[in-house]
């Protein structure tokens, strides 16, 4: 008799049928995980909202969780119950939640901008470039494909980003023959993969499918492809994915420490730049919102305050 299918491979299943990412995939497999775990591997069919309650309570009093975990954390239980338990939970949630704080993001200068990318070199230095010059979060840089790339509009289309969302966005005019360069560079290495029986990319959704050869076509790679192919966690096919976020995060750090920066400095702190130096040239807010991909204009308004910072634009009485 055929044994029916473990419950986490059942959320995967449907995971993927719902096109998520394996980052996203990855996530809610963990807390599913935990959430079994703190209640003694009790079946999640056997639980409810009380339950749910007492493990995001858990996570807010003895984890000290920030919110925004405590929220993902719900986000995949809801998941569990709705989409793959099809169970309805008998009562609202209604735990301990984690005390939001109120971000400001990290901005740097201009000159501090330039200065860490002084000190990067190669490709780690050309994605930096995009993350300030476009406004791309990491993951929408690695994942750029060179159909994505219009040199002859100067601009750079964002696929399926943060929330499904594509958008459109400025391809710095400083940058493009770098980055030409660099896909010459790029198509070489395609071409050695093709005659060694490789050459072909993960493909979004049913499109591989569809079309079988699309992912061994030129337009479908990756613009920042990895330097060694790997086996893909999923289908197992060996492919060249694109470059990891490791290698890149290291090589900033090192050129923060460089550049003699003494502020918290990650990749999406050029995001946060591009936004500020926007507004601080002038941009209207709904153009940087746009330009951001942010679905309300009420995300974008942080930058305002960052744009306030220091005593709102006061000038203090020790200076006068």
């Amino acid at each position: 008799m055929e044994q029916p299918p473990k419950l986490l491979d059942v959320v995967r299943q449907i995971i993927r049928l719902k096109h998520y990412s394996y980052r996203t995939e990855e996530t809610y497999i963990d807390w599913i995980k935990r959430y079994i775990l703190f209640h003694n591997k009790r079946h999640p069919r056997e639980m409810g909202s009380r339950e749910i309650e007492a493990f995001l309570s858990y996570l807010a009093i003895e984890g000290k969780v920030a919110a925004s975990t405590q929220n993902q954390a719900l986000s995949a239980l809801l998941f569990l119950y709705r989409e793959v338990l099809k169970q309805e939970l008998d009562l609202p949630v209604d735990a301990i939640r984690a005390k939001r704080s109120r971000y400001l993001p990290t901005v740097l200068t201009k000159e501090e901008v330039l200065a860490v990318i002084e000190n990067l070199s190669g490709v780690y230095q050309l994605v930096i470039k995009l993350l300030y010059g476009s406004g791309l979060r990491l993951t929408e840089g690695l994942q750029l494909r060179v159909k994505d790339v219009d040199f002859s509009q100067q601009q750079l289309g964002v696929r399926d980003s943060k929330g499904m969302e594509s958008r459109v966005t400025m391809l710095p005019v400083n940058v493009g023959k770098q980055l030409q360069e660099h896909l010459q560079g790029v198509k070489r290495l395609h071409q050695q993969d093709l005659e060694k029986g490789y050459g072909s990319v993960y493909l979004p959704f049913a499109l591989e499918r569809k079309y079988p050869n699309a992912g061994r076509q030129w337009v479908w790679q990756y613009v920042f492809p990895s330097d060694r192919l790997s086996s893909d966690p999923r289908s197992g096919k060996v492919r060249r994915h694109h470059l990891h976020e490791s290698g890149l995060q290291k090589a900033l750090k090192q050129a923060v420490r460089l550049a003699k920066i003494e502020k918290r400095v990650s990749c999406h702190t050029f995001r946060h730049s591009f936004a500020t130096h926007l507004l601080q040239n002038g941009y209207d807010i709904r153009t940087v919102q746009e330009l951001l991909g942010h679905k309300d204009v009420k995300t974008t308004m942080v930058y305002t305050h960052v744009l306030n910072r220091g005593g709102r634009g006061v000038r203090s009485p020790l200076d006068a």
